[in-house]
């Protein structure tokens, strides 16, 4: 069985192909440019290999509701050409199979708990926190969809008491994503995070607002597991003030040993690394060809 996956990432587009069990075979990766400059890429890759289904996980917010007319669609980007760009009925007018639709983090999430690092598990949370900051949900054995999507990279947050920065999002000012993303650093510090020494004071705030968000996430959603990813989490020493922060944050009111005793087996990396994104578009298109496949019976 080959399956085709797209990670369509704000930064950058990954193509690959894999096996109902979670390989990837083949990989290729370009710069997300505009999509008349992109999305041929992507249709030239998989035009001579042969796909039983397509999965794509991609930024967002895109439109994830079967029954709207812009369903398949980018929407709200400030990415320029991609605001309100049809993404998904593009591809399919190049490729007869079943495609699966959703976010980039949902996407990486599905992967975790399919193969990596949630596996066996019937929920979990995957925060990547890079560029910007996303958060996909898998609850009760399902990817989260409502009104739109999950949205967490945008929960508002408390300030850091020694934090003047006044926040990078140019929608909401200082949520998550403008005081905790790549940008947000660089803009705060004047330098990259990988440029800063690992006892700064940027970790220690870091891991402040992250922790805020997940403590929230806890207590809302009771994920069996928490899993953080993206560029920023290649920062290692962010694991341990993060738990140590939730666990200040929850001060023992959930009482369950998985926090209290064995934090650093709850919250941790991708177990699938840097693959998570891509393997989660993979799941994505196998889902969709089962689905059909039921459907037809």
């Amino acid at each position: 069985m080959r399956i085709g996956a797209i990670e369509a990432g704000g930064t950058k587009f990954i193509c690959g192909i894999g096996n109902e069990n979670g390989i990837i075979e083949d990989q290729i990766s370009f710069p997300t440019e505009h999509p008349e400059l992109t999305l041929p890429k992507v249709i030239q890759y998989f035009q001579d290999k042969p796909v039983e289904a397509i999965g794509i996980g991609s930024f967002g917010p895109i439109d994830i509701r079967p029954d709207s007319p812009t369903y398949g669609y980018v929407t709200t980007t400030p990415k320029p050409g991609w605001g309100n760009y049809d993404m998904l009925g593009t591809l399919k007018r190049h490729f007869l199979v079943p495609f699966g639709w959703d976010t980039d983090v949902n996407a990486a999430a599905f992967g975790e708990a399919k193969w990596g690092a949630a596996q066996g598990l019937s929920s979990c949370l995957y925060y990547t926190v890079g560029t910007g900051v996303g958060v996909g949900v898998y609850s009760e054995g399902k990817l989260i969809h409502g009104l739109v999507h999950p949205e967490g990279g945008h929960v508002l947050t408390r300030r850091h008491p020694e934090d003047e920065f006044p926040g990078g999002c140019p929608y909401h000012g200082d949520c998550l994503e403008g005081m905790a993303a790549g940008p947000a650093i660089e803009a705060r510090w004047g330098k990259k995070g990988h440029e800063l020494p690992i006892d700064h004071l940027a970790w220690e705030m870091e891991a402040f607002y992250i922790a805020q968000s997940i403590t929230g996430a806890i207590l809302l959603n009771s994920p069996q597991k928490i899993i953080l990813g993206g560029g920023v989490m290649q920062q290692s020493q962010l694991f341990p003030l993060i738990r140590q922060a939730v666990l200040q944050n929850l001060n023992g009111y959930v009482s369950s040993s998985t926090i209290l005793e064995h934090i650093d087996e709850y919250i941790v990396p991708p177990g699938l690394g840097q693959q998570a994104g891509l393997c989660g578009a993979l799941a994505l298109g196998l889902t969709a060809l089962e689905s059909q496949s039921s459907a037809q019976l």
